[in-house]
């Protein structure tokens, strides 16, 4: 949680931190990744088998060291868009036997060459949680408790002996399961009204968590600031007396989809405070569905997951051609605003997903030579490796940004202040402190209240200008290391994201 004190741009800034000011634990799975059957994110990314850089599981060794160094948490599959079509028995067993198939959503043919057991074999190499979404389009309730009981079941079924015919003995655990994908847009196979989507996902709910209590099921929201979204929770976040589990919680978590994009830097920069509201508006649906329907206190509160979310501009870079977006410095500092909206709504985020991992809309782009890092890379890399523990209360003081806005409703609705500030402070006693300056043409001398002295350590990412790329064989965005004594003000230089770091 971030407060802000309006003042002149002609007045001296300040942040004040207490690190004892702890707010909401921070969810490791705001750090999760997402992987779906588009562009070259699978193919050519993840998987790579005729290329000499891969293992011998087809998996690109040099990709599964880049997961490994961003410490992914969890990674949401097959999709998306992707998944309205998609069954998942095309893709196990022998590979000579999986069919091709049309695939609807990207206008592309789905060899089905890597599919369910590849999938949880690389999560296990990278060490990360698989989060599958069930296809709510062309898919039935049948074939959905299918998949479950083939990747989770330690019984002598049908489903389950599949599984241990095609080479895996013991049961995956795949504990998160999201109830279809934007089943509210035009653009899907099956769309459907709020109505019909309430009850068809309530009714799955109770046939999955009857046959696995443990799953965690997520509901398919809009935005967060939407009807569908505030039937879809009236409808569906109750109290179940038969749920299996025993909390009497059907649903675990809604999903929310926001993408922020503005040709112009600083409303380009200042749209992830959309999500801010968008993850505020929603918890309050959360809260009211629960007052609404009577939910006793003592089943655990639903929690967002933001499983799609970035800078993209379609325009720009088409899904339909692979979606390979060239991010800028002005993309990083977005996604480092994105990333402090996390941690500020720390109390109502259960699960963030970037969307994607590997060369559609990614930090991370492969070619046959190697892998290189896009400007985004790094606000995420800094967030995952020290953003943990607790997010801590601050105030920020500084002047604010008064321009034009991407959606044009943030103006007015959420404050869009030069330096975007949020903390964190860890079990071991370090707290971090992230700030983004927005301002392309200045930097500020800013009081750090709370700061201790002594030595603070110092990750800056900036570059030349708001318009700084990297690519193969050029790294103009990069990471820099230093110290600072935390006496005096400290600086933030213009269009920059810096992290500063001490033991409390």
């Amino acid at each position: 949680m971030a407060t802000f004190t309006k003042i002149s741009d002609e007045e001296s800034p300040s942040i004040s931190i207490n690190a004892g000011h702890r707010i909401a634990k921070i969810n490791d799975n705001i750090y999760g990744g997402f992987t779906e059957h588009m562009g070259r994110c699978i193919y050519g990314g993840i998987y790579d088998p005729d290329n000499p850089l891969s293992d011998e599981n087809g998996f690109r060794k040099d990709v599964v060291a880049a997961i490994k160094e961003l410490n992914v948490p969890v990674v949401r599959y097959p999709g998306g868009n992707f998944v309205a079509t998609y069954h998942w028995l095309d893709g196990v067993g022998p590979r000579k036997n999986r069919p091709r198939r049309p695939e609807l959503a990207w206008d592309s043919v789905e060899s089905n060459e890597f599919g369910t057991d590849e999938f949880l074999k690389w999560c296990e190499v990278v060490g990360t949680e698989p989060y599958f979404a069930l296809n709510f389009g062309t898919g039935t309730l049948d074939e959905a408790l299918a998949w479950v009981e083939y990747c989770n079941s330690e019984k002598d079924t049908y489903y389950a002996n599949l599984r241990r015919q095609n080479g895996r003995e013991k049961p995956y655990k795949v504990k998160y399961w999201a109830l279809g994908n934007e089943m509210w847009g035009p653009w899907q196979v099956e769309q459907m009204t709020k109505e019909d989507y309430a009850k068809k996902a309530y009714q799955w709910a109770k046939a999955l968590k009857r046959y696995d209590p443990s799953l965690e099921l997520i509901l398919c929201g809009q935005d967060g600031c939407s009807t569908w979204d505030a039937h879809v929770l009236k409808e569906c976040v109750k109290y179940d007396a038969h749920d299996l589990g025993g909390t009497g919680a059907l649903v675990s978590m809604h999903s929310i989809h926001i993408y922020t994009a503005s040709k112009d830097h600083l409303p380009n920069a200042t749209a992830p405070r959309s999500a801010e509201r968008a993850i505020e508006i929603t918890g309050g649906l959360i809260d009211l569905a629960r007052i609404e329907n009577k939910v006793p206190p003592s089943v655990p509160r639903q929690t967002i997951c933001f499983d799609e979310w970035n800078v993209w501009d379609p325009a720009r870079a088409p899904g339909e051609q692979g979606a390979e977006e060239q991010y800028t410095l002005s993309d990083a500092l977005a996604v480092a605003v994105w990333l402090n909206v996390f941690v500020r709504q720390a109390r109502h985020v259960g699960m963030a997903n970037i969307a994607q991992s590997v060369n559609v809309i990614a930090p991370l782009m492969t070619t046959e030579r190697g892998l290189w890092k896009q400007p985004t890379w790094y606000p995420l890399l800094l967030f995952s490796r020290y953003m943990r523990g607790h997010s801590v209360a601050v105030n920020v003081r500084c002047g604010e940004y008064a321009g034009p806005t991407q959606p044009e409703w943030i103006r007015g609705t959420v404050e869009t202040p030069w330096l975007d500030v949020s903390a964190a402070v860890t079990e071991s006693g370090m707290v971090s402190l992230a700030v983004v300056n927005v301002h392309d043409e200045r930097g500020f001398d800013v009081d750090l209240e709370g700061v201790k002295k002594g030595e603070v350590n110092v990750f800056t990412v900036t570059g030349s200008g708001v318009g700084a790329v990297n690519m193969e064989d050029i790294e103009a965005v990069g990471l820099k290391e230093s110290t600072w004594d935390g006496e005096g003000k400290f600086t933030f230089p213009k269009h920059s994201f810096t992290m500063l770091r001490w033991r409390a």
